[in-house]
């Protein structure tokens, strides 16, 4: 019997994963929370998020790996190569938003280098962006002058701002990439 056969393993698979959304939700904002309050937040009882995860660090590891999945889902369907470099990145930003509790949660912390697999210099996401800062610079639409690291490191900041103000209430989820569009585009293309 395979597991989409079987009801138990898709039950199990729906509440790890409710356990890893509520995780990154939770930790993303307070690293320091208690597991109590990731178990609320995913609605199970502690005694069930310890059968999945029997402590803190293995759930931290599961709930980093699964961010980088999911960032990289969104990621594959931004399309980052097709259309032109200016189009690709507002669905770059649109896709970053989207996942941004696992944004948060993987990139807001440092601690999270524990449990990466690659190291960054060999992490694809990075080389992807500066490439398509690269080619919008030879579309003519990005400042030609603009170092592509720079801009990418500017990008992140400015997801990372836009979520951060959403979660306080400063601004509505959904103006977040709208606004980091808008200033990214008047920080970055090229003048004319």
């Amino acid at each position: 019997m395979t597991s989409t056969e079987n009801p138990r393993a898709g039950v199990r698979a729906r509440t790890r994963g409710a356990i890893l959304r509520a995780a990154a939700t939770v930790l993303a904002h307070d690293r320091n929370a208690p597991l109590s309050a990731v178990a609320e937040a995913a609605e199970v009882g502690r005694s069930t998020l310890h059968r999945y995860f029997p402590d803190r660090e293995v759930l931290l590891a599961a709930t980093y790996q699964e961010a980088l999945s999911e960032i990289g889902r969104v990621m594959d369907e931004a399309e980052v190569e097709k259309g032109s470099a200016l189009e690709a990145m507002r669905r770059v930003v649109a896709a970053h938003v989207e996942v941004g509790d696992w944004v948060v949660f993987a990139f807001g912390d440092t601690a999270n280098e524990v449990f990466d697999d690659a190291p960054a210099a060999t992490d694809p996401e990075p080389d992807l962006l500066t490439n398509l800062v690269r080619r919008g610079q030879e579309e003519g639409v990005f400042d030609p002058e603009a170092d592509p690291a720079w801009v990418v490191q500017v990008l992140w900041a400015l997801v990372f701002t836009g979520l951060e103000r959403a979660e306080r209430g400063q601004m509505p989820r959904h103006a977040v990439a709208p606004t980091v569009v808008r200033t990214l585009e008047r920080g970055i293309c090229a003048p004319g």
